[in-house]
């Protein structure tokens, strides 16, 4: 089953996640980590655009429906895997040689929000979806990596706020904090917006890379050392 389609246009590699909801599972991992080594390949891409085809929802984050189960068989292993591969993930975008967009024409709810805040840049509509996280209800705490990368996405005012009482924050109000570029009126503009955005990029890979790389030198060292003691236990599961 695909989960997301990868289409160029002009120079500009978009990824629309296709399942409805979009939550993050096992396969969900795998598909993307897939998808984003494919948009590298193509040397044409200038580019890395993230939207969903849902009219209601980016992505709602971890899909319950799997990890609930997961938990309750002791399946452990498939649990850490996962977590390993969503953190490859947000180490790919925070290194990706070209700028990645979120188009977020929906909800960005947990996992999803976060995945946002991996991406070097995020667009919303001001007349519908939400971005929150909503992990201080549902008992279960951020990794070290998680809070790194969300930091430099998010003031930190906002973040803790956000973080601490998991309101749920529209389009309009994350503009004023600049943790978004734009709220775009609708769908149609918010797709117009992000790529005539995407379109003014023209940077050299290596550059852009080395750019990030420096940029996010120590979030990358979080991730990889903060995060393997929790993972390895479990400790986010509480």
């Amino acid at each position: 089953m695909s989960l997301m389609t990868l289409n160029t246009q002009g120079n500009v590699a978009v990824i629309a996640l296709t399942n409805g909801e979009n939550r993050h599972n096992p396969q969900f991992a795998k598909q993307l980590k897939q998808t984003l080594t494919e948009v590298v390949a193509n040397d044409a891409h200038k580019a890395l655009v993230i939207t969903s085809n849902d009219e209601k929802s980016w992505s709602l984050g971890i899909d319950t429906d799997w990890l609930m189960p997961a938990m309750k068989a002791n399946k452990a292993d498939e649990i850490r895997g996962f977590m390993y591969d969503m953190d490859d993930i947000f180490k790919t975008l925070l290194l990706f040689p070209m700028p990645v967009i979120a188009a977020i024409n929906g909800h960005a709810f947990g996992n999803g929000a976060i995945l946002a805040c991996a991406c070097d840049f995020r667009f919303m509509r001001s007349d519908r979806g939400f971005f929150c996280f909503p992990e201080v209800d549902l008992s279960i705490p951020f990794l070290p990596g998680m809070v790194a990368f969300v930091k430099k996405a998010i003031p930190y005012y906002r973040f803790n706020e956000m973080k601490l009482t998991g309101r749920r924050v529209a389009g309009s109000e994350l503009a004023s904090d600049h943790v978004i570029e734009k709220a775009s009126k609708d769908s149609d503009a918010l797709l117009a917006d992000v790529m005539e955005f995407a379109a003014t990029f023209d940077k050299k890979r290596a550059i852009f890379a080395e750019h990030k790389k420096r940029l996010h030198k120590e979030i990358i060292q979080i991730i990889d050392e903060e995060n393997k003691p929790y993972i390895d236990k479990l400790a986010l599961m509480v």
